[in-house]
């Protein structure tokens, strides 16, 4: 097999950690080729229309309440490194201050 790009910074190198399962030693991203291809396929549109894809970075676009937390998500959180997945909340992500959480992509707005 031809040795994969890390699909998130995209580096030349990375290698086998075990069958299936890739490492990049650049930005410590672990990958399983098979399900990147999957992910690579799926695509959502952000609140202007633009294609989101998997890595890519989107800012908040307005208040989003919590339910069980005592304040919402400000419009403007920055989001780094989203992943898109099928459903009604196609995006999955890590906010500061919140942890993981899945939203909606009408919500969000994609950075340069």
């Amino acid at each position: 097999m031809d040795q994969p790009l890390c699909p998130n910074c995209g580096y030349e190198y990375p290698y086998e950690l075990e069958e299936n399962l890739w490492h990049c030693p650049d930005c410590e991203h672990q990958w399983n080729p098979a399900e990147a291809q999957a992910e690579e396929e799926l695509t959502a549109q952000d609140a202007n229309g633009n294609k989101l894809i998997t890595g890519d970075s989107v800012i908040v676009a307005k208040d989003l309440p919590v339910k069980g937390a005592p304040k919402p998500i400000k419009a403007g959180t920055k989001v780094a490194n989203i992943r898109i997945v099928e459903g009604d909340h196609n995006i999955d992500c890590k906010i500061p201050g919140f942890g993981s959480m899945a939203l909606k992509s009408e919500f969000v707005k994609k950075t340069n």
